[in-house]
């Protein structure tokens, strides 16, 4: 063989193994027996694409052959996505094709939801399509209403900022530096009050120290006496009070009853009466040397009586000399 043919045939081998190697990569397997082929129509494919895996229950059983827009007029903009079933599992016609997402990173697959009522699907059918919903396309969904109150909101706060703005015009702005200004002076006067009110406090605090050292020791005190007055007969003490005062009493009945001589003394009438009378005529012998002394101390060189007693004029406090 020559070196020309040799160079030929390795230039076809190439040529070939890239042409199937091109394929292979856009799906398509040239080594395979024929697969069937079906049609899904979509509004949205969410990121699907070309040679995009097929799946039944999870197994891979074909991919995506071809994406293209539906050319008929009332239903332009819509995608009819061909895709190619490998296995010969059968499904029927009711069967569902869902576009779903594995994991947020990876692209869209196809996923065939089997029914297996009805007639059988062949190849060329058109299946009913679904999208599931990924996690961004919901999080999407929901983020878009509050989007807009959000927005709302922003335009709501610059106009209440611009509301603010024309409120704090410059006379305003003095205004307020002088309230922050009279505040500040305000603070620093509080300041020096409570420096004082510490001052206060740290001498009361010296003072109720010796209160208290006082105070413990008259509780100290106390409690000599309370252990002294426990240690004391107090029983017997109140019973030896108990005894005198039932004397006492027994004594004073007896005087109330004009027993003794003190009883007596306060019972007699006849010596009240006589104290009484005494006491009388003491007064007029009093009242008598008062007015006339010279009938008590009389010294006369004539011999000169001196008058005699006068019971009107003492009465009425009159000298009878």
């Amino acid at each position: 063989m020559t070196k020309e043919l040799k160079t030929g045939l390795i230039v076809v081998i190439i040529i070939i193994g890239f042409f199937w190697g091109f394929n292979f990569l856009k799906g398509h397997d040239l080594l395979g027996g024929k697969a069937r082929e079906f049609k899904v129509e979509y509004s949205k494919i969410g990121g699907l694409n070309e040679a995009s895996p097929v799946t039944i229950n999870g197994l891979k059983v074909g991919q995506v052959k071809e994406i293209e827009f539906n050319e008929a007029p009332e239903k332009r903009g819509q995608l009819i996505v061909t895709f190619a079933v490998e296995n010969d599992f059968e499904f029927s016609k009711n069967s569902i094709v869902k576009i779903y997402s594995p994991n947020p990173l990876a692209g869209s697959n196809l996923a065939v939801v089997p029914s297996y009522d009805g007639e059988l699907a062949t190849s060329g059918d058109i299946l009913k399509g679904e999208m599931e919903e990924s996690l961004f396309t919901s999080i999407g969904e929901r983020l878009d209403p509050l989007q807009t109150k959000l927005e709302k909101v922003l335009i709501g706060a610059d106009t209440l900022f611009q509301r603010v703005n024309d409120v704090l015009d410059k006379q305003t702005t003095n205004s307020l530096k002088n309230s922050f200004t009279g505040l500040e002076l305000t603070i620093g006067d509080v300041r020096k009050t409570l420096k004082s009110v510490n001052a206060l406090l740290d001498s009361s605090a010296v003072d109720f120290n010796k209160t208290m050292k006082s105070a413990s020791k008259i509780s100290e005190d106390l409690a000599k006496v309370t252990d002294t007055l426990s240690k004391a007969n107090i029983g017997e003490i109140m019973r030896s009070t108990e005894k005198a005062l039932s004397s006492v009493n027994s004594m004073l009945d007896g005087m109330d009853q004009g027993k003794g001589t003190f009883g007596k003394l306060i019972n007699d009438p006849a010596l009240y009466n006589n104290l009484t009378s005494m006491s009388k005529e003491l007064e007029e012998l009093l009242r008598e040397m008062k007015l006339n002394p010279k009938r008590f101390v009389h010294f006369s060189l004539f011999g000169k009586r001196a008058k005699a007693y006068d019971d009107e004029k003492n009465k009425n406090n009159e000298t009878s000399q």
